[in-house]
């Protein structure tokens, strides 16, 4: 009682604190009283400060990990089936001497099955363009049929083959931007202009495409001297902090002598020096020789008349007897010359920056894999190879490794920049010669 009567005033007290005891002070009480009061009042303050239920603590609690027990029933544990579903059945890189019916016979795939992926292939044709280094990957249902296919070229580019419920395929294709860094390469000239460009980082593939624009500029093998002195601005691709292998050349200028010969990229992917004077001649529209009668526009939205599914156009149809001559569009390089099962004998240039064409269903082709080309060359004979109802030529234009539609896209017809167009070229070397040094 006399407790509880003690305790009651120093609650009730306004102008003491708990650590600072009223006026009849501690020090008259027993030992035992003290100790007393000094409990309750604690076990008081801990009543008053404990958590409700409905007042959740926000103190962490430190709980022992039992990592054995843990580990063990997380092994226990079914797979995640979207998990298992990512890793492919067959995979391999692909090395030099395998084919694509090896391939698919390799992951136990029937011929019957790659040719419906070849059929699906046509507006991409992709599998034509695998390589040693490149990876294809293979995922198989309960049933042991194909269900996806991945190929893999680089982090930049995939292409993805998925199995519809009628067994037909669809082909996606998927380009990814990613990172441009720039880079300069500078050097003088010690021996042949490529050893000494090989010396300085630039690779076997940059130094053939500024020779091949400069082509009609300078001589490579006769003009340069020793002690000239070159410099390049590159921008190189990166996906996710990986290099893609992919790069573009931004700007050239070559020191010979008292004469400057340099060449800059404009928005437009093509290189004019620095006077806006283009370095490309212009392309063609049509790739040949007369007008003939378009039977099937560029649709990338088009769909399949039997099944109801979008099945893109990606090219322009002509209407051409077998045997009309086709001509290259621009000066360029022949990349591929090969047969397709759906797409015939066809034919891929390359046009050394941006660009490039593809002749599908030709009768005869009249240049090799390798060879340069100029506008207005005869490169092959229209047909009726692969699977179409009627000879023509089979149409397309890409501009970044994308379909566009050849009547309509902008592409180079002039051989010089416009007023205007000159005016933001200008700002573009002279911020390419800062970072060229």
């Amino acid at each position: 009682m006399f407790i509880k009567e003690r305790w009651g005033k120093v609650l009730q007290s306004n102008k003491n604190s708990f650590f600072k005891m009223p006026q009849w002070g501690m020090g008259k009480l027993p030992l035992q009283h003290k100790t007393m009061i000094l409990g309750l009042g604690l076990l008081f303050g801990g009543v008053l400060l404990w958590p409700h239920s409905h007042s959740p603590s926000e103190r962490r609690i430190a709980v022992t990990l039992d990592k054995d027990n843990w580990l063990s029933q997380l092994e226990s544990r079914p797979v995640d089936k979207v998990l298992k579903a990512e890793v492919p059945d067959f995979e391999k890189i692909v090395v030099k001497g395998d084919t694509l019916s090896g391939l698919f016979e390799e992951a136990k795939i029937d011929q019957q099955t790659m040719y419906q992926v070849l059929e699906a292939d046509l507006n991409v044709l992709a599998l034509d363009t695998l390589m040693p280094g490149n990876t294809i990957q293979f995922w198989l249902n309960d049933k042991g049929q194909l269900q996806k296919l991945e190929l893999y070229f680089s982090p930049a580019r995939q292409v993805i083959f998925t199995r519809f419920d009628d067994a037909s395929f669809n082909a996606e294709e998927i380009n990814i931007d990613g990172i441009w860094q720039n880079r300069t390469v500078k050097g003088a000239i010690q021996g042949s202009f490529y050893l000494s460009a090989k010396k300085m980082g630039l690779t076997a593939s940059e130094i053939q495409r500024i020779e091949a624009l400069l082509k009609d500029k300078i001589n490579f093998a006769r003009d340069l001297r020793a002690g000239d002195k070159f410099s390049v601005l590159i921008s190189d691709q990166f996906v996710d902090g990986e290099a893609t292998g992919s790069s573009n050349i931004l700007g050239i200028d070559i020191h010979r002598g008292s004469r400057d010969i340099n060449a800059y990229r404009y928005s437009d992917g093509n290189f004019y020096d620095d006077k806006g004077r283009s370095l490309q001649r212009a392309f063609q529209r049509i790739p040949l020789k007369h007008n003939y009668r378009i039977s099937s526009r560029f649709n990338p939205r088009r769909l399949h008349p039997v099944t109801g599914r979008i099945a893109p156009h990606n090219g322009t149809d002509f209407a051409t007897p077998i045997g009309t001559q086709v001509i290259a569009p621009g000066d360029g390089v022949v990349t591929m010359v090969t047969n397709h099962p759906y797409a015939g004998k066809y034919i891929v240039i390359d046009y050394g920056s941006k660009y490039r064409t593809r002749f599908l269903h030709l009768s005869k082709a009249l240049v090799r894999k390798g060879q340069k080309v100029t506008r207005g060359q005869v490169i092959a004979l229209t047909g009726n190879t692969g699977r179409i109802t009627g000879p023509h030529l089979h149409y397309e234009f890409l501009i970044n490794g994308r379909a566009v539609d050849a009547m309509k896209a902008k592409i180079p017809m002039s051989k010089e920049l416009s007023s205007k167009d000159k005016k933001a070229f200008a700002l573009i070397v002279d911020k390419c010669k800062k970072m060229m040094g």
